[in-house]
């Protein structure tokens, strides 16, 4: 019965007005797949996960706390965790052991091939082929074997704007509301900019990060500047402030970019390293104790120091 209605829709032309309709579309005349067909999903051999985890490596690693904060939000309801890397293969997963067997049997696992062209209609190949967050619930899937899934995905982007990844939230569960689920992707698309935030601070690690002046407050538009010239940006601050690649290699001003907002960030420069160096100096230059009274850590405290080029009284 799925298939017939995915048929249907097909025929109906409703492609061009449902985004999913199009999707269905693709599956079928593009990528040549049959919804009733009922083959287990592709998994890649250990030799291949190995490969694709090696590229994902530092995005996996900026992700890691998201991804565990995540999971501790939905994970007691019967949700797991995945990171897929560009071409929709789990490569980083978070789940509950007692549901281990029945998400590896329905492929909601490391290694499971979840691109359009493989699964068709599906969470992450879905928001990977459209480049945007979405939730395919249940029977909005194109093969009728994925029909009991709820997939909720959005996209993670790059430091220089790029299409890296894609953050699921899968379920199997037959009582997850509709309400649920909007819950669940309102977590997903904050987790997914969290981690291109952070993705962005490990790669201008050197740089300063300035939040860019954008109407919609959280939505990572950051900026990395070094010497004045803005280095790197987020997608969503190249997409709200203009900044292509090409203006970044020519050499672009932060002050010409931001205005009041580089001098604020200045002036917020200036506040801190005298917080920083009063705080050095009440210790007579003991970094352990100095970070404790700042309520910070050691290491924080250092990178502070090598950031501000403050050097230790003895």
């Amino acid at each position: 019965m799925h298939a017939d209605l995915v048929q249907a829709s097909i025929a109906t032309n409703d492609a061009a007005h449902s985004a999913l309709v199009a999707s269905w579309r693709r599956s079928l005349q593009l990528h040549r797949l049959d919804p009733a067909e009922r083959k287990a999903p592709k998994r890649l051999t250990e030799a291949e996960l190995m490969l694709a985890r090696q590229r994902m490596e530092p995005l996996a690693r900026a992700a890691e706390a998201s991804l565990n904060r995540l999971y501790l939000a939905v994970g007691g309801v019967g949700c797991c965790v995945m990171l897929a890397d560009r071409d929709g293969i789990p490569v980083e997963r978070r789940g509950a052991v007692a549901d281990d067997e029945t998400f590896d049997e329905w492929g909601l696992w490391i290694g499971t091939v979840w691109s359009e062209d493989s699964e068709g209609t599906n969470g992450i190949g879905t928001c990977i082929a459209d480049q945007r967050a979405l939730t395919i619930h249940r029977d909005q899937h194109f093969f009728s074997r994925n029909t009991l899934l709820s997939c909720t995905t959005a996209p993670v982007y790059d430091h220089e704007g790029n299409l890296a990844a894609a953050l699921d939230v899968s379920s199997c569960r037959s009582d997850l509301t509709e309400g649920f689920v909007q819950l669940i992707a309102v977590a997903v698309g904050d987790a997914a900019r969290r981690i291109e935030a952070e993705n962005f601070r490990m790669v201008y690690s050197n740089a300063r990060i300035l939040l860019a002046p954008v109407v919609e407050r959280g939505a990572g538009a950051f900026i990395a500047v070094d010497d004045d010239l803005v280095v790197g940006a987020t997608r969503s601050a190249r997409l709200a402030l203009g900044i292509t690649r090409e203006a970044l290699a020519k050499g672009l001003l932060a002050a010409d970019l931001l205005g009041d907002a580089a001098k604020t960030a200045e002036d917020l420069d200036d506040a801190e390293r005298g917080v920083v160096q009063r705080a050095i100096a009440r210790t007579g230059g003991n970094v352990s104790a100095a970070a404790q009274n700042l309520g910070i850590s050691r290491a924080t405290l250092h990178r502070k120091l090598a950031r501000f080029g403050i050097h230790r009284t003895h």
